[in-house]
């Protein structure tokens, strides 16, 4: 799985073209009488900033995890708990206040899960290939267990998040508006991470992925750019659970477990490992099957799965490389 070369000057205009179309979406939808699109579409932005984050690690730094839901239902129980001590006007752990803003609990999203991926990281990291996934998943189900033994946070029924977080000036319980926000922090998570990939420091990790071992014979420090990554990444889809959270109103514990993990990778070979926009496509394509094929059947996983099997064969990169081929024909 080897990262795509992107040129930025030759996907400027499709990528202009891309969020044009996606501003015009709820119009559009709402002209056609489609407007559960506009939910779709939400889904889709939140899954790509987590299926993205997870890319980071993934392919361009070489590491496999599947422990990556554990972020993202960090994320989304950080808001969830944050919002309950609101209404309680009680203190977490006597101190914290809550809160309903989300330009706070956003931050505390992304920060809470920054800490989790550093303390998971730094003992993952000791460890390489079947060993790492094996232990990335296992920190995952115990914080999955955790969560669901919190009988005060829901436990295995999870949090009711009864109203969206407040951001001045906006209502946050018109879909078209949350819509909105999420786009525009899907496109600041896209530039940033666009930034990251090709720095000095997305060289150093593409440069991990292909020889560790020469990397660390120049001088450089593997483990800390590695951790560094890992960190990001948590970082990453913290700030996609807690989105999801304000979009559901609702953090359950299965935003933790493993088979959400499982969601977010395919979502990533789906779209395009070790490319920038590849993870959105990819988020885009896997719910839009499982959209259409569970509405034909209750075994919808066996045709995604066919699916699956088919762009891991023929596409040689992902929907991102095949439609790269298909305009280049044209």
């Amino acid at each position: 799985m080897t990262p795509q070369t992107e040129y930025p000057s030759r996907r400027l205009l499709p990528a202009l073209v891309v969020l044009a179309l996606l501003i015009a979406l709820p119009y559009l939808a709402q002209a056609t009488g489609y407007t559960a699109m506009t939910t779709l579409a939400t889904r889709v932005l939140i899954y790509g900033i987590a299926a993205a984050s997870l890319n980071l690690v993934l392919g361009y730094g070489g590491m496999v995890s599947f422990g990556h839901a554990a972020f993202f239902g960090i994320g989304g129980y950080t808001v969830g708990i944050l919002y309950q001590h609101y209404t309680l006007g009680e203190p977490l752990f006597g101190f914290i206040p809550g809160t309903n803003q989300l330009l706070i609990t956003l931050p505390a999203a992304i920060i809470v899960s920054g800490l989790f991926a550093a303390a998971i990281g730094a003992l993952s990291l000791r460890t390489g290939g079947v060993q790492f996934i094996m232990i990335t998943l296992a920190f995952a189900q115990m914080l999955f267990f955790l969560f669901v033994s919190l009988k005060t946070y829901g436990g295995d029924d999870g949090l009711i998040i009864r109203r969206a977080n407040e951001l001045p000036g906006l209502n946050m319980r018109d879909k078209q508006t949350v819509y909105y926000v999420c786009l525009a922090i899907a496109v600041l998570f896209a530039l940033v991470l666009s930034r990251i990939i090709r720095s000095r420091f997305g060289n150093v990790l593409s440069g991990i992925r292909q020889s560790e071992k020469r990397m660390a014979a120049i001088g450089l420090p593997v483990n800390s750019y590695k951790l560094v990554a890992f960190i990001i990444s948590g970082m990453g889809c913290g700030l996609a659970g807690a989105l999801m959270a304000n979009f559901l109103r609702f953090a359950s514990p299965d935003m933790l477990h493993w088979t959400k993990s499982g969601e977010l990778m395919v979502m990533v070979i789906l779209g395009g490992v070790g490319t920038l926009f590849g993870p959105f496509l990819g988020a885009a394509v896997f719910i839009v099957l499982e959209s259409l094929l569970s509405s034909w059947t209750e075994n919808w996983q066996l045709g995604l799965g066919i699916i699956l099997l088919f762009v891991v064969l023929y596409t040689q990169g992902g929907v991102q490389a095949l439609l790269g081929r298909l305009r280049r024909r044209a």
